[in-house]
């Protein structure tokens, strides 16, 4: 399954997920590109959208390589098994984990603009990406608001690699993924149209779902 763009991939994963539409879900997007099928999806539900962000731990050798991840609430995952292959020490393991710490918090300040983060205690949550590959980022954001206390949480996704839907199965209640194929390198390689989210864009997709959702409760 090849989505055309992140928008038609929300689009089709709100399809998914109509079960939820009058259960007042929260809307988490993993930013940035999750943020676009986030946006989607609460368009669709009529959902409250907000973000949770999760930042990717990349080898230092090779930035792209996920070795871990971090998340709000001192959640900290790491593939231990990456870790011994790249001969990373307590010490390399604290410094990446400061520096994505601090663009983690420059992100929050960021997309909030001054705004409290919604209150996800008791709720029923729907965490969004816009693919997983190795899945660390979803983890860590999933065992984020678990520590939260959400009530309930889903994540979604349109395409997962097959091992880490396996995975993923372990960490959360339900997990709906529209394309798991067994042969996964990249997320981009499921997309036509893959372009890199910016913070502005996430910025006005959270404005705008903010206009919606205020909308909808006059109505």
């Amino acid at each position: 399954m090849v989505f055309k763009d992140r928008k038609e991939a929300g689009q089709r994963l709100a399809n998914g997920l109509e079960k939820y539409r009058d259960k007042s879900p929260l809307i988490l997007g993993i930013p940035r590109g999750g943020v676009v099928v986030a946006y989607q999806v609460a368009k669709v539900l009529k959902a409250q959208l907000d973000v949770i962000v999760a930042r990717k731990l990349g080898a230092p050798s090779q930035p792209e390589f996920a070795i871990g991840a971090i998340a709000p609430n001192g959640i900290r995952v790491l593939n231990e098994e990456s870790v011994r292959y790249f001969g990373l020490s307590k010490q390399d393991i604290d410094d990446l984990v400061l520096r994505q710490q601090r663009e983690m918090e420059r992100r929050i300040q960021l997309y909030r603009s001054g705004r409290e983060n919604l209150d996800v205690k008791d709720r029923i949550v729907i965490v969004i990406d816009d693919g997983l590959a190795t899945g660390l980022t979803a983890i860590a954001a999933v065992r984020s608001v678990k520590k939260s206390g959400a009530k309930q949480i889903i994540l979604a996704v349109p395409v997962c690699a097959a091992d880490t839907f396996r995975n993923m199965q372990h960490e959360v209640g339900e997990v709906i993924c529209l394309s798991v194929p067994e042969y996964f390198d990249a997320v981009g390689r499921f997309y036509q149209d893959f372009p890199q989210t910016t913070d502005d864009e996430v910025i006005a997709l959270l404005k705008g779902a903010s206009k919606n959702s205020h909308r909808s409760s006059r109505t």
